[in-house]
């Protein structure tokens, strides 16, 4: 039943009125505002304790700097690759980064972004409170202010607290020469040799945007190739350019410490060889931000690893305590993050809703190039969990792709063997972030191959490939 219907129910019997259900959230990241700007819409009393700012991590710290220091880094790798276009300069003088001002900017982007969260909330009716909270054994939460200690009552709580990064005790951050992706904004000159540690998500984007501003960089790898979780073949790709671009990339070398030297770092392998350089950078993952914050004294259940335990409609195992966002350890993306909060405020207030499905989550890695997937990996199938038939087309072909340059990237489409139903697709190229949709549409919707091989597509374009790998999947009948 959607939630106007309960309402009314609620104003005639006077046994349910949803208008009058306070809800607290706990983080102010994508997950915690935006489940606040719907619930409030609805007619919930709303009110959101956040001590950092709105927007959490993604806005201040994470995405928002990181992603418009990758956009002027992509600005470099354009200048730097202008001449193969027919594009010369009056002055030979390289194109150099400003990082004091890059991060200027990018810092106060993140602020403006926050801010503009915060006016939005505020004109929905929603309070904000500026403190560090604690859930209650009554599902309540205890803030703590510049002005004291305030008990927030509430019939629901939502927990958004995010993850901070993860660090290594052998290798402590101290914010001028050995950084967090959080503390790496402190930087005012692009360094001369950036040693990046892990080939995750993370670091693979930092080490990407580095390389592109100009600085040397060394990527330490534990794993046998870059990227361990995504597609093989995205992976490949990806670290192919890296090489040929001149970055150093080490696979299977564990990092077993990072010290400070009198000019720079020492970073030390597991099998004793050492890398020296002038910065380091560890991106290891993350911890989520649910430690002393009263979760087992109110019933809310945590995974081995620290995460809050949800099921598809983000409850915890508390009744009418919710969690969204990184601290659940589902999806560590904004997306996902936003959809999470979105779906609680459904559920809990009986709107229309379905749960959360993960195979149709859309990605994206912000390198150069970017790569971006959706729904069944070609891992999946391989693996024998689904049945599916996979066509991989490569950009250079593209007309398009030719006319701007673009050497490397594919498209790959993963459709149900047998029915033609695609399942799942990979983009990798500039801006794949925007060319995955296309295809998370096809995946979310049940789409046919030949519904995407019959959709006009413009010529040229890089959306062309799209089609034309759909129409190689095409069955005779």
């Amino acid at each position: 039943m959607h939630w106007a219907q309960w309402a009314r129910i609620g104003q005639v019997s006077n046994q349910i009125d949803f208008h009058a259900l306070k809800l607290a959230i706990l983080g102010g990241g994508p997950g915690g505002y935006e489940a606040a700007m719907v619930a409030s819409a609805l007619g919930a009393e709303v009110t959101i304790v956040e001590d950092k700012g709105l927007g959490g991590s993604a806005v201040l710290t994470d995405v928002v700097p990181s992603k418009t220091l990758i956009a002027t880094a992509d600005t470099m790798d354009g200048v730097a690759s202008a001449n193969t276009l027919g594009v010369k300069f009056d002055s030979p003088t390289a194109a150099v980064a400003d990082l004091g001002l890059v991060h200027q900017r990018l810092l106060g982007l993140a602020r403006e972004q926050s801010a503009d969260i915060s006016q939005v909330l505020e004109r929905s009716g929603v309070r904000i409170i500026v403190g560090r909270g604690r859930l209650t054994e009554n599902h309540g939460i205890d803030v703590e202010t510049e002005s004291g200690t305030e008990t927030i009552e509430a019939d629901a709580v939502l927990l958004a607290v995010g993850a901070h990064p993860r660090e290594l005790p052998t290798a402590v951050p101290d914010g001028e020469r050995i950084f967090t992706w959080t503390q790496i904004y402190n930087l005012t000159e692009v360094p001369e040799h950036l040693i990046v540690i892990g080939s995750g998500v993370t670091g693979a984007e930092f080490a990407s945007a580095y390389n592109g501003l100009g600085a040397k960089v060394t990527l330490v790898s534990s794993r046998e190739r870059v990227l361990p979780g995504e597609d093989a073949d995205a992976a490949e790709v990806l670290e192919k350019v890296f090489r040929d671009s001149g970055m150093t990339v080490l696979s299977r070398s564990r990092a077993s410490g990072v010290e400070r030297t009198e000019g720079g770092v020492r970073v030390t392998l597991a099998d004793g060889r050492t890398i020296d350089g002038s910065h380091a950078l560890i991106a290891v993952g993350a911890i989520p931000n649910t430690a002393d914050i009263g979760l087992e004294e109110a019933g809310v259940a945590l995974t081995d690893s620290g995460h809050i335990k949800v099921d598809g409609v983000s409850r915890t195992t508390a009744p009418n305590v919710y969690a969204a966002g990184d601290c659940t350890g589902v999806f560590a993306l904004a997306s996902v993050a936003a959809m999470q909060g979105r779906i609680a405020i459904a559920h809990l207030l009986g709107d229309s809703v379905k749960p959360l499905k993960l195979n149709q989550v859309a990605s994206n890695i912000f390198t150069s190039p970017e790569i971006a997937s959706v729904g069944v990996s070609e891992a999946d199938v391989e693996a024998g969990k689904f049945q599916g038939d996979i066509i991989k087309l490569s950009l250079h072909t593209n007309a398009r792709a030719k006319m701007m340059g673009v050497r490397d990237g594919f498209v790959k489409i993963i459709a149900r063997k047998g029915s033609g139903t695609v399942i799942g697709g990979v983009v990798v190229g500039p801006r794949a972030s925007e060319l995955i949709f296309p295809l998370a549409i096809a995946v979310t919707q049940k789409l046919h191959v030949d519904d995407l091989a019959n959709t006009f597509t413009v010529y040229p374009s890089l959306t062309g490939s799209i089609s034309e790998a759909a129409r190689r999947l095409h069955v005779h009948l």
